[in-house]
């Protein structure tokens, strides 16, 4: 049975941890030759010793533009060419409330999150097109979607790249280069730990508290880096041939509706007007 990425050559930023890792662990599996960029460099070269031959680590900044147009040239030079590119590198960046917002902190977040994933897009069109085409995605956020879910820099440009995803399928697609996004919901990375100031070591700890907990925030149980890079596995392999401008949830039902509607414990909107639990209310809708 052939491999679903045999012969396929992918660029993965933020590949050493949480989503990026699952993906190129999922990437490898698959048959595909990876250029990982991150800027975890013990992590790096963790990963390029475990994959020997099938992998190999760049350290790269992606809010530097010269060392996104350096990793996507490695894959070229490394391995021949690019056929996918994975833009998925960042952090939850500024926290402040807009009142609040240091605007260098929200140009630092935009830089991370957003120009970053254009840049990419930008550079990665004369490799793809030399292949005939290829394959980005990028990673946007169930924060792109809705307020409530993230700080407002990092919701901002989630939603930014959602669009960009759209305008680039648009433009590239007579390339036969495919443009899509996955948006992941609560996932137990450490991206939380980070945010809060944690070291890198215990924010690797701490996102394994987020697994244990996170299951009651949403309809589905499971958060795991693994379910988003299946997503982002499928959006890279010709069984998405016919995908462009698109965008994957996978975020267990979570944005389905408010959390009453899929939470029999919460008492919703009427409950919270009249004060009454949700059994309360459970009671009055069986009597005759």
């Amino acid at each position: 049975m052939t491999k679903r990425l045999e012969g396929k050559i992918a660029v993965i930023t933020g590949a050493a941890s949480g989503i990026g890792l699952a993906s190129t662990e999922r990437f490898i599996a698959e048959g595909a030759k990876v250029v990982a960029g991150d800027v975890q460099d013990a992590k790096g070269a963790a990963l390029q010793t475990r994959f020997d031959g099938q992998l190999v680590y760049q350290n790269c900044d992606v809010t530097q533009e010269e060392a996104i147009k350096e990793l996507l040239a490695r894959a070229s030079t490394e391995y021949g060419g690019l056929d996918i590119l994975f833009n998925n590198a960042g952090a939850v960046g500024a926290i402040a409330p807009l009142e609040e917002l240091d605007i260098a902190g929200f140009d630092a977040t935009l830089a991370l999150l957003l120009r970053s994933v254009i840049c990419g897009m930008r550079h990665a069109v004369p490799f793809m097109l030399a292949r005939g085409g290829g394959a980005i995605i990028n990673t946007a956020s169930v924060a792109a979607f809705s307020a409530g879910w993230a700080p407002f820099s990092y919701s901002v440009a989630k939603g930014a790249v959602l669009h960009a995803t759209k305008l680039a399928a648009a433009e590239l697609g007579r390339h036969a280069i495919r443009v899509n996004a996955v948006c992941p919901g609560l996932i137990a990375t450490s991206i939380f730990g980070t945010a809060m100031g944690a070291s890198r070591e215990q924010a690797d700890q701490m996102a394994a508290m987020v697994a244990m907990r996170a299951g009651s925030a949403q309809p589905l149980k499971g958060n795991a880096p693994e379910d988003i890079a299946n997503a982002v596995l499928y959006l890279a392999s010709d069984e998405a041939r016919f995908v462009s401008g698109a965008h994957i949830l996978v975020d267990g039902a979570m944005l389905t509706g408010p959390r009453h509607s899929w939470d029999p414990s919460d008492p919703g909107v009427m409950g919270r007007l009249f004060d009454l639990t949700a059994e309360q209310i459970a009671q009055m809708g069986r009597r005759p």
